[in-house]
């Protein structure tokens, strides 16, 4: 690219008068940086290695010391405003299509094989940067808000609002699915009925689009995500225990989790746990907490087959719940 090119794009200020006037590679890890390349400094102390690894640009947001003046160096005020103006050029130079999801589907889909011409982005500005700064021409990209910049897609689309082919459940539990779609059978699945109507979504947009996919097998996404305990809250095989801890991050979901467990396993002991801050439906089974010692005093202190714990992750368990006293840090 050349070098007049990217200053106009991102409303950059050249700071020196260089000898180069164009650049092969746009770089944000200095150990990578080769020479003819344009370096990010996201981390301000790998300049001087990239430098000396050969890049001809510098872009730079913070007072940075000028020790080879052939180079260029490049100021702007803030580096994610000046790559995320680059790939908005780029996205409407290579005419990508952009779709918005929520980010269930985004992560499902994640897992899902497809062909080239179909992207699902996730990630910082840079990971974005990364996946479609050489993708082809006219790619679809599908993304999800709660993960990705927005601001990067000139023109936005939302999945279509027609009606599609249901997912036909065979045989299910709660954290299990065999299926039928489009007349293929999927056996065992390792993802829970609550997730059926967003991958309904992601495969009615694949059918619109006539998108090729192929299914592999689901692992967990960080959303609805059981842990299987004894009674001291040691770490299980999954489907070895009758004691699940169910963690869900997001705290928008609490209603709607909530109404499934209360229809889909209503021989079950369960209890909920959220965040102090959020609320909820009246309901004597619902505990709220304000730190990580409140969840595990009230793990201690109720008889459950199943606890939804929202607001947090499993990493929770990376210290030992059958130790109170171990756990101290507050959100």
């Amino acid at each position: 690219m050349r070098l007049e090119n990217f200053l106009a794009l991102t409303q950059a200020t050249l700071v020196n008068e260089p000898c180069i006037n164009s650049f092969e590679n746009i770089i944000f890890e200095a150990s990578k940086v080769k020479r003819g390349d344009l370096f990010f400094a996201y981390n301000h102390d790998e300049i001087e290695l990239a430098v000396a690894n050969g890049a001809y640009c510098i872009v730079f947001d913070k007072p940075a010391k000028i020790n080879d003046s052939e180079i260029a160096w490049i100021h702007v005020s803030s580096l994610d405003y000046a790559l995320k103006r680059l790939l908005r050029f780029r996205v409407i130079e290579k005419e990508i299509v952009a779709y918005e999801c929520n980010e269930i589907i985004l992560k499902l889909s994640l897992q899902v094989a497809t062909q080239t011409n179909f992207l699902s982005l996730s990630g910082d500005l840079r990971s974005v940067f990364k996946s479609i700064w050489d993708i082809q021409n006219r790619t679809t990209v599908l993304f999800s808000p709660a993960l990705s910049d927005r601001e990067i897609f000139a023109t936005v689309k939302k999945i279509p609002n027609t009606p599609f082919s249901p997912i036909e459940i065979m045989e299910q539990t709660l954290f299990e699915t065999s299926f039928i779609y489009d007349d293929v059978f999927y056996e065992r699945q390792p993802i829970s009925p609550f997730f059926i109507p967003y991958l309904e979504e992601l495969l009615h947009l694949y059918k619109i689009l006539k998108i090729n996919y192929k299914l592999k097998k689901f692992t967990p996404i960080e959303h609805f995500e059981p842990v299987f305990t004894n009674k001291k809250f040691e770490i299980k095989n999954f489907g070895t225990s009758d004691k699940v801890l169910i963690f869900e991050p997001n705290i928008e979901l609490i209603d709607s989790q909530i109404l499934f467990l209360q229809r889909h396993a209503s021989w079950a002991n369960i209890i909920f746990i959220t965040p102090s801050n959020v609320k909820t439906q009246e309901n004597k089974d619902i505990f709220t907490y304000k730190n990580e010692k409140d969840i595990i005093s009230i793990l201690k202190s109720n008889n459950f087959n199943f606890a939804l714990i929202v607001g947090v992750d499993k990493t929770l368990l990376s210290k030992p719940l059958s130790n109170q006293t171990q756990l101290t840090m507050d959100f």
